[in-house]
């Protein structure tokens, strides 16, 4: 389940770690828009993220409406094609673990979450040091300003975002990211930063791609 950003980007480098071949990213994003729903990531980023990993992307157009049948016809399309689990990048949610847990498992497939209950500061700081790189494209406004925005998440990201008091990884929707370098690339990905605007309570930025 690819979302773009840097915690796929991690539990995709685990599940590697841990042995298991990876075949498919599979994305959902906002037909309206044509924008991953909350990390405001367009869907060419991602098929450049799928390139430079070198794994093929499924990526799917759904209304929120739509986004429960869509994610359970793609399970049961997984299993008919010899898939045999999801791998996910949860890491304290119990509840939306729980969620996606109940429709894999229903599929028939095996529901893997290699950075669940690790603390969010290590993976941050794992995240970094192992040379990943990401852009926060997406900032709660109640949480995070939006001069977060377009940051990159490196050492100093590290530091600051530690001192805001929110959840290190954004797990609780503070921020979501867009990933462009580290294990899981085989090349970096070159970007720029794009048009910026607000809506229900969120600041989003685009990404283009350069290069």
């Amino acid at each position: 389940m690819w979302s773009g950003g840097k915690d796929s980007a991690l539990a995709l480098a685990r599940a590697r770690t841990m042995g298991i071949q990876v075949d498919r990213l599979l994305s959902f994003f906002d037909s309206a828009t044509g924008r991953v729903r909350f990390h405001a990531t367009r869907v060419e980023m991602l098929e450049a993220q799928a390139a430079a990993i070198g794994i093929q992307l499924r990526a799917i157009p759904t209304t929120w409406a739509e986004m429960e049948a869509s994610l359970r016809r793609e399970l049961r399309s997984l299993t008919e094609e010899g898939f045999t689990g999801v791998v996910l990048g949860d890491i304290h949610l119990a509840d939306v673990r729980a969620w996606y847990e109940e429709r894999v498992t229903a599929a028939g497939l095996e529901h893997i979450e290699p950075i669940w209950g690790e603390p969010p500061q290590q993976l941050l700081e794992q995240y970094v040091v192992s040379g990943g790189r990401a852009v926060v494209t997406c900032v709660d406004l109640t949480k995070l300003d939006e001069t977060w925005l377009g940051r990159v998440i490196d050492e100093s990201f590290v530091v600051d975002i530690e001192g805001t008091g929110v959840d290190p990884c954004g797990e609780n929707g503070e921020y979501h990211s867009f990933a462009f370098a580290g294990q899981v690339f085989s090349t970096q990905l070159a970007w720029a930063l794009g048009d910026q605007r607000s809506e229900a309570g969120f600041a989003q930025i685009d990404l283009t791609k350069t290069g």
